[in-house]
């Protein structure tokens, strides 16, 4: 089945996965990495949310069930292995070519369940003969893919125990680590050496700004919960690059609840509003909040709404996701 149309996953979905999660990175054994002359050696074993996955050989069929790797995986130049894909995977992620290679592949599963999760068998996934499944939703288990011949790797952000403060480095060792997996060093290095100076850009234009201060928030739709971002997730380090302050950077979770009356006493001068699929009208849901209208960002439009991927995991879309922020509200100097 083409992905000739999208499907949309509820607002639920991603918080089920952004509420479990760690920023431990993705690591690759020590003897078994690269050869003197930039090639993988195999077997490569990694360690990936503390189980340990060995490669003998670079995948050559994928099945991706998350969003986030696709530039990755492009920028490797490996794309082209995705069998087929679920999940939502918005346009808005990529450029023109990007979306249009990601339309092309075949898509299992558009079904999501009443808590926002995507709904797919085991056995739809392994028909497809992957060696590497991308993304672990709810139903799948390593062992029972690995039983049917399929490795499994889960974004770090995603892992069920531990956590660490996250930064840049996070998402380049994460894009080396990949890099070996596929016998692309050079690829790797180069993807990171162009995410690098971009980041290294946008720290120079905002060295001088003045102090200011954001929060990163998660709004539930229909006035349910208000998630925070603190230290140990991808918008601690996307906001000190671009000139700001997370006003929840004294807390070291990743994502917590946070209440009104809280937000309103830290007063951020801006507000950064992530959605996934429709933004369900993300702004409106925290001014109907009460007593919302305490808070400066609102009341003088200092607000940037944008999909969810472009803060976290990391990936290449947290950088553009940086520059996002720095297009909207400026270098501060």
């Amino acid at each position: 089945m083409s992905r000739s149309t999208r499907f949309l996953a509820p607002i639920l979905g991603i918080l089920a996965l952004a509420l479990t999660g760690c920023a431990a990175p993705v690591t690759a054994a020590h003897d078994s990495t690269r050869a003197g002359d930039g090639t993988t050696t195999y077997p490569l074993t990694i360690e990936n949310c503390g189980e340990t996955v060995t490669f003998d050989q670079a995948p050559e069929r994928i099945v991706l069930l998350e969003s986030a790797p696709a530039t990755i995986l492009d920028g490797l130049g490996v794309l082209d292995r995705v069998v087929s894909l679920a999940g939502p995977f918005p346009d808005e992620y990529y450029d023109s070519g990007l979306a249009g290679r990601i339309d092309a592949i075949d898509t299992l599963s558009d079904r999501i369940d009443a808590a926002g999760h995507l709904t797919i068998s085991a056995e739809v996934v392994l028909a497809q003969e992957p060696d590497l499944v991308l993304g672990l939703p709810d139903g799948l288990t390593r062992t029972g893919l690995l039983d049917g011949g399929s490795n499994t790797l889960v974004q770090p952000v995603y892992c069920p125990t531990g956590v660490e403060d996250t930064s840049f480095d996070s998402l380049y060792e994460q894009i080396e680590i990949y890099g070996q997996i596929f016998d692309r060093n050079d690829e790797a290095q180069e993807l990171v050496a162009d995410l690098k100076a971009r980041v290294t850009d946008v720290e120079s234009a905002t060295a001088d700004a003045p102090e200011r201060t954001a929060a990163v928030l998660y709004p539930s739709a229909g006035g349910g919960p208000l998630y925070a971002y603190g230290r140990a997730s991808m918008s601690q380090p996307q906001l000190e690059a671009a000139g700001f302050t997370n006003v929840f950077d004294d807390t070291p979770e990743r994502v917590f609840e946070v209440s009104i009356e809280e937000l309103i006493d830290r007063d951020p001068d801006v507000l950064i509003l992530l959605y996934q699929g429709d933004d369900g009208g993300v702004e409106d849901e925290v001014r109907t909040l009460p007593g919302s209208d305490a808070l400066r960002a609102l009341t003088e439009s200092n607000v940037l709404v944008q999909l969810f991927n472009f803060t976290e995991p990391p990936s290449p879309l947290s950088v553009v996701g940086l520059e996002r922020i720095v297009e909207r509200f400026g270098t501060g100097s």
